[in-house]
């Protein structure tokens, strides 16, 4: 109980710590479709059952909450389902999250023909490349299949 309260706590301060840190700048083309190639190379590995794959896209916070692949593999099957499986997916705008990190819209369908926005919330790694720092996903309504 207390080794989770510790994580969580840490988890919270590394929110705060990161909010004093400067806003993202746009993304840069190179960087948009870099950002995209991550999010479609996880969702791929996602719809062929490849965990690991899956759980390399992951930044290092995700994987400080989530420390394991079964773990992480649980928590994106019983909370992001249509992230997990989907009958497609389109790219939408770049913003910046409300922690200044770059983020990426992504617009899902659901295979239970629901249509859902997935904010992917991304992080730069210090060797350059990006992985994903977090997720929202929320229920577009009235665009049901």
């Amino acid at each position: 109980m207390e080794a989770n309260l510790t994580r969580i706590l840490l988890v919270v301060l590394t929110l705060f710590v990161s909010l004093g840190f400067a806003r993202a700048e746009p993304l840069s083309a190179t960087d948009k479709a870099a950002v995209q190639q991550v999010i479609t190379g996880q969702l791929q590995a996602f719809a062929a059952d490849d965990a690991g794959a899956a759980y390399g896209f992951a930044a290092p916070i995700v994987k400080f909450s989530f420390p394991t692949v079964d773990v992480f593999m649980a928590m994106v099957k019983q909370g992001y389902q249509p992230v997990y499986r989907n009958e497609g997916y389109d790219f939408g705008e770049n913003y910046v999250d409300g922690l200044g990190r770059p983020a990426q819209r992504v617009r899902i369908r659901g295979v239970d023909g629901k249509t859902y926005e997935a904010n992917y919330s991304m992080e730069k790694q210090p060797d350059g490349t990006w992985k994903i720092a977090g997720c929202v996903l929320v229920l577009i309504p009235g665009l049901d299949a």
